[in-house]
């Protein structure tokens, strides 16, 4: 049995709309007109124990809508949703006193108390044991480095602060599943890695499982290994992330750093994506020529100082995905 089971889901909103102006306004008062937004239709997919699981699309595809579902916070037009045997939306409290959620954007600590107070106040609301919430909060103040920020008001927090003391906010009741909802947005470099490796160690030493959205590709390549893709409320993928890249793009970039200047390549199945004084990149698909044989080719030809070849960076890889599903729609 799947740990978290969605099987038809779907959610339509009803829109008040009306002309611009002020005629546009007293016609509201008078006849106003409605239209049905469906923020999602008919999406189907579980997660088994322990997976991660990278739910991606585009702004308004409807992974927000979803998390809030799993969590709890909304119910659904019609389908079904089950998150360890409970229906979050029927039987809440029961429901998240086993999950923990992150939102980018929103904060559950009270935004003038210093972190700990924060701490106490959610222990107390989760009803953790006294001794089991001191050896939890503890130990994720030594996993997320907050001890210096303890006695510090939330809103004096560097954004980056606030979020790991989100992280530990989320996980003081221990849950079993964690949702994160856009958790880098807005993070700089150091505090990005340093999520990426905190939510990986939950995840692969702890078994926590995790169902991340983000716009973030580079979170995507880095922590899952299976990914939702998406878009205008409709699930348009599911399956392992390096069958996503390789089935949508399967090509690869070459980088060549020559002792002179940079010759020409006319070669076939060979494109030159960019050229300096002294390097080319190019891209080639190794099922139309081998790597092995193009490296070859070039270095017995050209004097090389240095060679090395990438995968075609993810945001290409989805950018070209919904390119494609675009065009098979049209």
């Amino acid at each position: 049995m799947p740990q978290i089971l969605v099987e038809a889901l779907a959610k339509t909103y009803r829109v008040a709309e009306r002309a611009p102006g002020l005629a546009g306004a007293l016609h509201g008062l008078v006849r106003r007109r409605w239209r049905e937004v469906h923020a999602l239709a008919d999406v189907s997919f579980s997660l088994e124990a322990g997976e991660l699981l990278a739910f991606i699309g585009p702004n308004g595809a409807g992974k927000s809508t979803t998390v809030k579902f799993l969590s709890g916070i909304l119910r659904p037009s019609s389908g079904r949703v089950e998150v360890a045997g409970l229906v979050p939306y029927e039987d809440r409290i029961r429901h998240v006193a086993r999950i923990g959620v992150v939102f980018g954007q929103r904060s559950q600590l009270w935004w003038d108390l210093p972190v700990l107070d924060g701490f106490d106040l959610l222990a107390d609301i989760y009803r953790v044991e006294p001794a089991r919430y001191r050896e939890r909060r503890d130990e994720l103040v030594a996993m997320l480095r907050l001890e210096p920020l303890l006695a510090q008001p939330v809103r004096q927090l560097s954004l980056g602060q606030r979020m790991r003391a989100e992280f530990a906010a989320a996980l003081l009741h221990d849950p079993s599943i964690l949702f994160l909802d856009e958790p880098t947005i807005g993070l700089d470099a150091p505090s990005k890695l340093a999520v990426r490796a905190f939510v990986q160690r939950l995840n692969r030493e702890h078994g926590v499982t995790v169902l991340l959205t983000t716009h973030d590709m580079h979170d995507v390549e880095a922590l899952a290994e299976r990914v939702i893709v998406i878009g205008q409320g409709r699930l348009l993928a599911d399956r392992p992330f390096t069958a996503l890249r390789s089935g949508v793009l399967a090509e690869r970039r070459l980088h060549i750093d020559f002792a002179g200047p940079a010759p020409e390549i006319d070669m076939p199945g060979v494109t030159v994506r960019s050229r300096d004084q002294r390097s080319l990149e190019l891209a080639f698909d190794p099922a139309d020529i081998p790597t092995p044989k193009l490296i070859a080719s070039i270095a017995t030809r050209h004097a090389v100082e240095d060679i090395h070849v990438d995968e075609v960076p993810i945001e290409e890889v989805i950018a070209r995905f919904y390119d494609l599903h675009d065009a098979g729609e049209a």
